[in-house]
């Protein structure tokens, strides 16, 4: 598949740039310091290596396909299919985000290309990628069904994204987010899903879920807070063994795969 093409023009989101997930990614200091936060210690490691591992067995083969990552952030995903020899597009709405990724990738020598775009409105035309990926942007964005419908359409084949299941922990760290930023405390709200809801929002585009990953029973906050890689990894494994994993683990990540017949 080529290289694609942008398509200008195509309107930004009607919620305008005022929401929080806009607002919070364009601040200088939380770009500067998102990586150390998001993926800083033990636990912070064990995450990003267990989403190195996830997106490469839902991917399959990574060396030259044609993949978009979509809300690339600081560029962690992008540049890691870079080096897996992907040929990457990486699209985020923040451009101080955007900054960092590029000097990433330059300290790098990835040859990722880092657009200004918007999750709800790509500039791209149907199909262009092979893959689309999004991981931490559907349960932050406004819009989130406008976006998996962006994700369907520039994929050819597969979509990944992940979010935060309604039937773990992460629903009550959410609720207490919500009401904080409610309040006016400084801080991300987030929207949790059921699997249903997901699984609908991609059958409208004319995809079906292949598989699933889920990461922990767990919140991931109390496992930052303990500060143990192997206290996680074994009190984990014990939870998954119990059948805990599969009805409460999240975030989840999955790969939606395109209908034979769309």
């Amino acid at each position: 598949m080529r290289r694609p093409s942008t398509r200008p023009g195509h309107p930004e989101p009607s919620d305008g740039r005022n929401h929080y997930s806009y607002t919070t990614y364009a601040d200088p200091e939380t770009a500067r310091t998102f990586d150390a936060r998001r993926f800083g210690g033990p636990i912070g490691d064990l995450v990003a290596g267990t989403q190195a591992r996830v997106l490469a067995n839902l991917i399959g083969t990574i060396r030259d396909r044609v993949i978009l990552d979509v809300g690339t952030g600081t560029g962690r995903a992008a540049l890691l299919l870079a080096r897996g020899g992907a040929i990457v597009t990486a699209v985020d709405a923040s451009s101080e985000m955007l900054a960092v990724a590029r000097r990433r990738a330059a300290d790098e020598g990835a040859p990722v290309r880092f657009l200004a775009g918007d999750a709800h409105a790509l500039d791209f035309p149907d199909r262009s990628f092979d893959v689309a990926v999004s991981l931490r942007v559907i349960m932050h964005t406004p819009q989130w069904q406008r976006c998996i419908a962006e994700l369907c359409r520039v994929a050819g084949r597969l979509v990944i994204v992940d979010y935060p299941s309604a039937h773990s922990f992460a629903a009550l760290e959410s609720l207490a987010r919500s009401l904080g930023h409610a309040l006016g405390i400084k801080t991300e709200p987030y929207r949790v899903f059921t699997d249903r809801a997901i699984a609908a929002a991609f059958a409208r585009h004319g995809f079906r879920i292949r598989s699933v990953h889920r990461q922990f029973v767990l919140p991931i906050a109390f496992h930052k807070a303990i500060g143990s890689r192997r206290f996680t990894i074994a009190i984990e494994a014990l939870l998954e063994r119990a059948g805990l994993l599969g009805v409460f683990g999240s975030p989840i990540t999955l790969v939606a795969e395109r209908c034979a017949s769309s």
